[in-house]
């Protein structure tokens, strides 16, 4: 019988189960894969640990590779034998095989590897959305990303090379501002040893940048504001650091008339359409080598829950795979 990680209550990441699952034939719209790797995101913490609520029990994990198995009635975009990446749906992906709906399937072309499709899906669909689509960034421009050697950051640091963007990154250590910088930071703040605000100012001449973006949260929000242009606009798509607080919307205007938004790859790539058009954009710029996805950390499935210690505990950078 298949395994699966599964919880029946939120928490610590002791309340991970490795257990036997029931894994049937699919219906209309669906499809069964087979994973060869599945990936971590800090999305999977909120979801184990309560800030998000799941209906439980419930199974984890949120994007992987591999192929399919079969279909249900009415799929027609892939088939038994097909290679294929996801992010999203309900979460399950960390398990040896899952039925799911068939619509959030892309087929993965044969020049990634289901390791590479896995670790990038979530985090490679998240800095396309951000960086073409929340705001679309120029080139010249400046931008202020928080987290820069984390998966995400990593991902979006060269991207924006490419799109001839100079990014101040920050991150925690000596060490991982060396990352960032290796993959494309212009230059890279240790919070832990500088006001990051300061910096920003002193880098850009007093003027600040015309967004953030800032998957930190509760830690890095009030300061980020103040590191934008008039009219600047704050993206906060993440809480590494705990939730944003209450803010008052006065201060947007008395720091200079700005925007702030809180989007989600949800709501980007609720239409198939959009997953797509975003999928084939991440596909497209990973095989022409200007993106490398960084695989630095890899641990059995049975293992995630120590995978969510080390996340939680700042000790992994780049992207993260699981493997049944």
């Amino acid at each position: 019988m298949p395994k699966a990680i599964r919880i029946h209550q939120q928490g610590g990441p002791e309340v991970m189960k490795w257990e036997d699952v029931q894994v049937g034939d699919p219906g209309p719209g669906e499809a069964r894969v087979r994973h060869k790797a599945c990936g971590l995101n800090f999305l999977d913490v909120y979801q184990r640990s309560g800030l998000y609520k799941l209906a439980l029990p419930s199974g984890m994990g949120n994007e992987g590779g591999g192929v399919v198995e079969a279909v249900g009635a009415g799929v027609t975009h892939v088939k038994a034998g097909d290679r294929v990446a996801y992010s999203g749906g309900a979460p399950g992906a960390y398990s040896e095989t899952r039925v799911m709906p068939a619509d959030r399937l892309v087929p993965l072309p044969e020049a990634i590897s289901f390791e590479t499709g896995a670790a990038m899906m979530l985090k490679g669909l998240t800095a396309q959305y951000l960086l073409k689509q929340t705001y679309k960034v120029r080139a010249g421009e400046t931008v202020l990303w928080h987290a820069a050697a984390g998966g995400v950051g990593l991902i979006a640091c060269q991207w924006l090379k490419a799109l001839g963007v100079t990014v101040i990154g920050t991150a925690g250590s000596p060490e991982k501002c060396a990352l960032a910088k290796a993959h494309g930071a212009d230059h890279c703040i240790d919070y832990r040893k500088e006001n990051f605000v300061e910096r920003v100012k002193a880098l850009t001449g007093g003027k600040g940048v015309p967004v953030v973006y800032d998957s930190v949260g509760k830690d890095t929000f009030m300061g980020s504001l103040d590191c934008l242009q008039p009219r600047g606009l704050m993206v906060s798509f993440g809480n590494a650091s705990g939730a944003v607080p209450p803010v008052e919307l006065v201060v947007l205007s008395q720091k200079g008339s700005l925007y702030v938004t809180r989007p989600t790859l949800v709501t980007y790539t609720a239409k198939r359409d959009d997953l797509v058009a975003g999928a084939k954009d991440l596909f497209d710029v990973v095989s022409s080598g200007k993106v490398k996805i960084e695989i630095n950390h890899r641990y059995a499935l049975k293992d995630a829950a120590q995978a969510h210690r080390d996340l939680e505990g700042r000790k992994t950078t780049g992207s993260t795979i699981l493997t049944p």
